[in-house]
């Protein structure tokens, strides 16, 4: 079948440094992922992003960059009909709670002093992940939290950040989304697909880091930008894959070689 539709990360994969469309890593100038979008939208393919960004964000995006739909917060969210329509995908969050307890966060952020907090000011207006940045073991993390009783939360990586946001960790930063269970940018991929009406061989994705490769067990052909074997997990978790291909170039040219092979099926 022919691709019906793009799943797309932003930061770090269709955009490039500083959130900027036409920034190629190093800083150079580029038009080639503006390029690449305008063949997308000529062929009728529809455009979705995929990212840890919040509904409003998302929302300004997708007029942006022509979008048919979004999935925000790690897939908690998904909008479509160029946002008009949404659902909000709880997941394994109990019944009484709206969000992550302030307090349990408090207390996480508490064990990993110097080492973890939140990614602000991009924490904010969020309406069910938490946004973190540090450097921490996500599989401690997760024990913890079910040793203490929210076993139904869990930390996803999604990705590195610019040391400048902690520099005392002589390091890249990752960006971390704290969120429940079944709340996932793979999962959300296949329930928007379901209510499209169309298959995982119609679509394809595309990203950068390890919630990115979440994505590929839902569609025809995930494709990781270069810059994506630079996250330390990413190498261990290939091998669990079988339809996913590391694209020659980083940011947004790694992302306009994919968008054209999905052009042309």
């Amino acid at each position: 079948m022919s691709v019906r539709v793009v799943y797309t990360d932003l930061d770090g994969t269709m955009v490039g440094p500083g959130g900027c469309f036409f920034l190629a890593e190093g800083g150079g100038v580029t038009l080639e992922p503006a390029q690449a979008l305008i063949e997308l939208h000529a062929a009728g393919v529809l455009l979705v992003l995929v990212s840890g960004r919040t509904r409003p964000q998302l929302l300004e995006a997708a007029q942006i960059f022509g979008a048919d739909g979004f999935i925000g917060e790690l897939g908690a969210i998904v909008g479509w009909n160029r946002g008009r329509d949404s659902e909000i995908l709880r997941g394994a969050m109990p019944s009484d709670f709206d969000q992550v307890p302030p307090v349990l966060l408090d207390k996480l952020i508490d064990r990993h002093p110097g080492e973890l907090e939140l990614h602000t000011p991009w924490h904010t207006g969020r309406e069910i992940d938490v946004m973190l940045r540090g450097r921490i073991e996500v599989a401690e993390v997760d024990a913890w939290l079910t040793e203490i009783g929210f076993g139904w939360l869990s930390m996803r990586d999604n990705g590195l950040i610019s040391p400048s946001h902690m520099p005392h960790l002589g390091g890249q930063p990752h960006v971390y989304h704290l969120v429940p269970d079944g709340v996932s940018k793979g999962d959300a991929v296949a329930y928007d697909l379901r209510r499209r009406g169309l298959s995982p061989t119609e679509a394809i994705a595309i990203g950068d880091s390890a919630s990115d490769l979440e994505m590929a067990a839902h569609v025809g052909r995930m494709h990781l930008v270069a810059n994506a074997l630079r996250h330390p997990s990413i190498p261990g978790l290939l091998p669990k894959y079988d339809n996913v291909a590391v694209e020659d170039g980083s940011v947004g040219a790694g992302w306009a070689n994919a968008v054209r092979q999905a052009i042309v099926g």
